[in-house]
């Protein structure tokens, strides 16, 4: 067997063989580095308080980056635009969101939850006294900056005007004397609650450290295939000595027979 892999036409095989094992590793290797990279954990300083505009911009949509972010802008609140959003926990308890109108300085729309009540009642009373706060006045806001919820449908059962999620595209069709103004796809959740509300439990985001599985799994297809190309080859050595062997064998029979009539 080993004399007949020394032979330059199994060895030349045997170097390319080789070099293509060499390439399936190289792509393998590349394929691991590609899912490390995709589960590195990028820091992000979500709790120091940014400019709202450095961090998203109205009429756009919201990056993974901006989501969870601390953000601070100034306006005023537009009166009458309060609404109650049911079905929302604070510490594991369920209630009522008061979601309100905020109009930035540079006239951008943006909801902002206000606070958490247990109950319908006390989330309307705060409504009921937010409506004879003075109008117009400037407010510093600060807020945790979300990505906007999907509107979802009413259930057939209950009210049909209770929402259950803040849904930006929802609540302007609530907002009145909202017209084709710039608006965020997005809210805020205050760090501060006004009086009669709870404030929001808002955590600092999780951070998600994931591997991307399908490239690990395309880097151990190309070290399979590494490892059949020398494999293949030495199947190929094989086969030639057992062929070598069966010619010998062959031959040495005819040898040994004795030709007819002899």
């Amino acid at each position: 067997m080993i004399r007949m892999m020394v032979r330059p036409r199994w060895v030349a095989a045997l170097l390319l063989a080789l070099g293509v094992a060499a390439a399936f590793a190289l792509l393998g290797h590349w394929q691991l580095e590609r899912a490390i990279e995709s589960g590195v954990v990028v820091e992000r300083s979500t709790e120091q308080v940014k400019p709202l505009a450095e961090v998203a911009q109205p009429d756009g949509g919201v990056t993974q980056i901006a989501t969870g972010q601390m953000v601070s802008t100034e306006g005023t609140w537009v009166p009458g635009d309060d609404t109650l959003i049911s079905t929302r926990f604070n510490g594991g308890v369920e209630g009522f969101w008061v979601v309100s109108h905020f109009q930035t300085d540079a006239a951008a729309s943006i909801a902002v939850a206000r606070g958490w009540a247990p109950d319908k009642v006390s989330a309307q009373a705060v409504i009921d006294a937010l409506q004879t706060e003075p109008e117009n006045t400037p407010v510093t806001l600060t807020g945790r900056f979300l990505t906007g919820e999907a509107p979802e449908l009413p259930d057939p059962q209950g009210d049909s005007m209770e929402l259950t999620k803040v849904a930006p595209s929802a609540l302007i069709n609530l907002w009145a004397d909202f017209t084709d103004e710039s608006v965020y796809s997005a809210y805020i959740v205050a760090a501060e609650a006004p009086g009669g509300l709870d404030k929001i439990d808002s955590p600092v985001p999780e951070v998600d450290q994931s591997l991307n599985w399908l490239n690990i799994f395309y880097a151990i297809e190309w070290v399979v295939f590494a490892g059949f190309a020398v494999f293949l080859w030495y199947r190929l050595v094989r086969d030639a000595l057992e062929r070598e062997q069966e010619e010998a064998e062959l031959e040495l029979v005819s040898a040994s027979t004795p030709s007819a009539g002899a």
